[in-house]
């Protein structure tokens, strides 16, 4: 089986509490109808039998849009919900063991917070990395500040596409010109947006006068 492709411009990931009263699926659609490129459920909270079946929901909308769905951690999840493919943190399975589960066809991303860990990650058959937190952010109580320098330093270190994330907002996202990223993870900008699709058309724009630039 041919490996799924992945565009990792604006590479959207849930975080049910910045929803304000609106659903998940609404949000995630909002978002897609703004031009999200990729999008991963992540879900520290749910048990897992809602967490399966809302994994299954934006799966559906994801399959439906074009859009690649990847989920946080869970690789026997994902091969069970047929995700296109699974996120991992340092912390989590060997991305050598996740690619026994899931196949070659699938996609298996690394969190990697130095060049080292980036270059360890791509050795074992990650297919791109995550970095940051490049403007520190409060959606995740343990992530700590990177910076612009080491953003570069990791992306210079691998082949692999690199995605930034870490408090990225439309007012910042311009500091990230010349880094050589491939796209931006964002969190609470999408997921707080009472117009999803006005923010994810922004974003999106901003991206690509970014990689017009040069990245």
């Amino acid at each position: 089986m041919e490996k799924k492709s992945i565009n990792l411009k604006l590479y959207a990931i849930t975080d049910e509490r910045w929803l304000n009263g609106r659903t998940l699926e609404e949000q995630v659609l909002g978002l897609i109808e703004g031009g999200i490129t990729c999008l991963q459920y992540r879900d520290k909270e749910s048990n897992d039998e809602d967490k399966k079946e809302k994994a299954i929901n934006i799966r559906k909308l994801c399959k439906m849009k074009g859009i690649t769905f990847i989920l946080n951690d869970d690789v026997l999840l994902a091969k069970e919900i047929d995700a296109d493919g699974v996120h991992l943190g340092q912390q989590d399975i060997n991305p050598k063991e996740a690619r026994k589960i899931l196949g070659e066809h699938r996609i298996i991303g690394v969190s990697a917070r130095t060049k080292e860990l980036a270059q360890e990650a791509e050795q074992r058959g990650a297919d791109y990395i995550g970095c940051g937190a490049v403007f520190g952010t409060n959606t995740k109580d343990d992530a700590k500040f990177l910076g612009i320098e080491a953003l570069k330093e990791i992306c210079n270190s691998v082949d692999l596409p690199v995605v930034a994330i870490g408090g990225i907002t439309s007012e910042n996202i311009s500091k990230l010109q010349g880094s050589g990223i491939a796209g931006v993870a964002v969190v609470s900008e999408l997921f707080s947006a009472t117009n999803p699709q006005k923010v994810a058309r922004l974003l999106t724009t901003q991206m690509d006068q970014l990689k017009k630039g040069g990245r």
